[in-house]
């Protein structure tokens, strides 16, 4: 469920500049694919997680993938790029898998590590996705066009109902309220201090790698001269650090804690980048120079994401589907603007460091924050002791 949702942020990533010459467009354009993807993800997680409350997970994820599996369609046969930007906005719906595969999680998981750690580990399988989608679609895109890789993401869709439908249970007894009043419970989330401070840690953790989603198919076609194909095979590089600080996560969360873990992520994401930067200087011509840093930004938000959802969904435990919902919403919204300001960034760039800056400000802001947290914790503990 988790991975098509990532498989459709990034399969077709490759493709972007074929795209834009195909719309006659440019690079920023047929760019805000990704952008937009992500706003309309902000949305749509604040309605699905109310839903998914209101009548089960299971029957949510079916409809959630069946307009997908629409959109997906709908792309291929777009005749202009207003109309795959719009398809591309309401393939959006997917999010549904990453949202809901979290809270089925906090439903059968009550204790925050034990989720935390469930959490990491599922996170770890959908991060197999990103490892190897953008190979696969510059590989598709250089032999079948780029279309392909939405004919791919239909067919996905098509299993993904069927796996639903004959193997996921329902884990959660609907809430027998309206959606109306689901929402109005929003402000008991919102009230919480310690549920803003973890749901802006994984925007701002996550705000690098978004960055780089949006503006490293640029650099590596336009700064490095790579082809589409080449460029998935580099793109893939934080990937690989995402799946192992996910297994990290799954596998230390119970023993450290979702504070230490954070902590831990947010400073090799921070210095992932600055790795990146001093390497770019040093040499600036070289692809591997910006791609391979890129491993430690991964590896950063493998240990934050999984453990800053977990302190999300466990602060009003009877609002998990709700929390997953606006907490995603809080992150991928940030994560938009940044991606949508990557892709202006690097229009008509000549190095990564302008990415790298923009990347690095974002790693910033999240351990300041884990800080506030901290600090929030330290007061509340002295309250009550």
């Amino acid at each position: 469920m988790a991975g098509l949702s990532a498989a459709a942020m990034n399969l077709f990533l490759p493709s972007l500049p074929a795209m834009a010459l195909h719309y006659n467009v440019e690079y920023g354009t047929i760019g805000l694919s990704v952008g937009l993807y992500l706003a309309a993800n902000a949305p749509m997680q604040i309605v699905i997680g109310p839903l998914s409350d209101r009548y089960g997970r299971r029957t949510i994820t079916l409809w959630a993938f069946t307009g997908f599996l629409l959109a997906s369609v709908g792309a291929i046969l777009a005749p202009t790029v207003e109309v795959f930007l719009a398809m591309r906005m309401a393939q959006a719906v997917a999010v549904a898998g990453m949202v809901l595969s979290r809270a089925v999680v906090r439903d059968i998981l009550e204790d925050q590590a034990a989720a935390a750690s469930m959490i990491g580990y599922v996170t770890m399988g959908m991060a197999v996705v990103p490892m190897f989608a953008p190979v696969v679609g510059g590989v598709l895109d250089t032999v079948f066009g780029w279309q392909s890789s939405f004919i791919a993401l239909a067919i996905m869709a098509g299993l993904m109902i069927a796996l639903v439908w004959f193997d996921m249970g329902e884990t959660y007894t609907p809430r027998k309220i309206s959606i109306i009043a689901q929402i109005k419970e929003y402000p008991e989330l919102l009230r919480s201090r310690r549920f803003w401070g973890y749901a802006l840690i994984a925007g701002f953790s996550s705000g690098g790698f978004f960055a780089y989603l949006g503006g490293a198919p640029q650099i590596g076609s336009d700064v490095f001269g790579l082809t589409p194909d080449q460029v998935g095979l580099y793109f893939g590089t934080p990937a690989v650090g995402y799946m192992a600080g996910n297994y990290i996560s799954g596998r230390f969360s119970l023993r450290f804690g979702i504070g230490r873990m954070i902590f831990a992520g947010s400073f090799a994401a921070v210095l992932g980048i600055c790795l990146g930067i001093v390497v770019s200087l040093l040499v600036p011509d070289r692809p591997i120079s910006f791609f391979a840093p890129m491993s430690l930004l991964g590896l950063g938000n493998g240990l934050v994401i999984p453990n800053a959802m977990a302190g999300m969904l466990s602060m009003r435990p009877h609002l998990a589907g709700s929390a997953a919902g606006l907490g995603g919403a809080i992150m991928l919204g940030g994560g938009a603007i940044l991606s949508m300001l990557a892709g202006n960034v690097v229009e008509g760039a000549t190095n990564a460091l302008s990415l790298l800056a923009l990347m690095l400000v974002s790693g910033v802001m999240a351990i300041a924050i884990m800080l506030y947290v901290r600090h929030v914790d330290r007061k509340e503990a002295a309250a009550t002791a």
